[in-house]
Parts: C-alpha cells; structure tokens; sequence
C-alpha cells in the first residue's frame, strides 16, 4: 500500500479502559483526526465544507484490531486513498511507534453529501486528484 499521508498520535491516559489498553472506539478517533489533519494539509477545512452545505459523512467500516495501544505509546498513523464510483476509500494503518508494530487496520469509506443529498463533491475530487490518480 501506498501510504500519502502520515501524522503522529500521542495515546493519553483517558483513552484507555480498564484493562490498561485504548479503547477500541478511540481508533475511529485516530483515524478521523488523521482523514481532518489531510484536508488540512491540502488547504481545505472540515467545518468549512460543513459551511458550504458538503458534508462527508462515513458509510462503511471495516475494522480489524491487531496489537494493542496503551497509554503513553505513541501511534503513527499512516493513510492511503482510492475512489470507488461516489465512494471515497481511505485506508488507515496504525503502529506503535517503539516497534513499528500494526496494532489497527481499517478501510473507512465516505460519501458527500451537497444539500442533503448524495452528490460528487468536485472541490474534494480536485483536492484528492494528485492522490487517486496515483493508483
């Protein structure tokens, strides 16, 4: 896989359960921290689309849990991208830094939504261009 984006995660004590590992809901957190960080990077802003009545909404999971994280590890949380049809599918992989060990995969697939309605987003096909023509 390709990765196009990468950014570092800090594991934070709150994040974690009882049994001393991080929570399997706060994956989804990193991995959309890491989907909001990349729009940032190409210049754009969650909240601004939000604005412009384009919302990017997730439509499917696939989720797979390998190696846990606890806290004070840090996570490096790698990214790919493709387009299926309306669907815009952003591969996520998380290691633990200290050892480069996957500790979650994921496949997160979004949808726009322009006005309510199911649409191509053709700012987000602008942005995403250099990184799905790359496949």
């Amino acid at each position: 896989m390709e990765y196009i984006f990468e950014t570092r995660i800090e594991v934070r004590d709150y994040e974690c359960d009882i049994q001393g590992i991080v929570n399997n809901a706060n994956y989804l957190h990193y991995t959309e921290h890491t989907r909001h960080l990349f729009l940032r990077h190409l210049g754009l802003s969650f909240a601004e689309l939000h604005a412009k009545d384009t919302d990017a909404v997730v439509a499917r999971m696939n989720l797979q849990y390998k190696v846990p994280l606890r806290s004070e590890d840090v996570a490096i949380s790698r990214m790919a991208l493709r387009k299926e049809g309306v669907r815009y599918v952003f591969s996520h992989d998380l290691f633990r830094e200290s050892d480069e060990k996957l500790c979650f995969r994921s496949e997160v697939e979004i949808v726009c939504l322009i006005n309510g309605k199911l649409a191509v987003s053709e700012e987000l096909d602008t942005a995403f261009k250099s990184y799905i023509d790359k496949e």
